[in-house]
């Protein structure tokens, strides 16, 4: 079973990628492209050309994760780029992506207004 709080660093790899590829091509893209290992332990998210479809790689020290989330309306707030570079994002801003809204939230808790005395 895979913790998230446990994910050491988790990467956005920017632009779009090709979702056919199985664990061994995305383990090869973050290789070739990123520069990474893919075995180091951080959480690689990739995105279809759509912004519909969400692939992540996970190493957990025993073997690969796959995983793979389709959004049934709307699409994911994905940053565009022409090259696959990676931006590292935190947990929040994971859970934020997963749920359809940008990682870069203006307020991400309610304002609290204290009156004047």
């Amino acid at each position: 079973m895979i913790r998230f709080d446990d994910i050491k660093e988790i990467y956005l790899v920017k632009g779009v990628t090709d979702l056919r590829k199985g664990i061994d091509g995305y383990a090869a893209l973050v290789s070739s492209e990123l520069q990474r290992s893919p075995t180091d332990h951080s959480l690689y998210i990739f995105c279809n050309r759509d912004r519909n479809k969400l692939k992540c790689l996970y190493y957990d020290g025993t073997g690969f994760w796959l995983l793979y989330k389709r959004m049934d309306k709307g699409h994911f707030k994905w940053i565009r780029s022409e090259t696959a570079e990676a931006l590292t994002i935190t947990h929040q801003q994971l859970a934020w992506l997963l749920e359809g809204l940008k990682i870069e939230q203006k307020y991400a808790f309610k304002k609290e207004e204290k009156p004047f005395i």
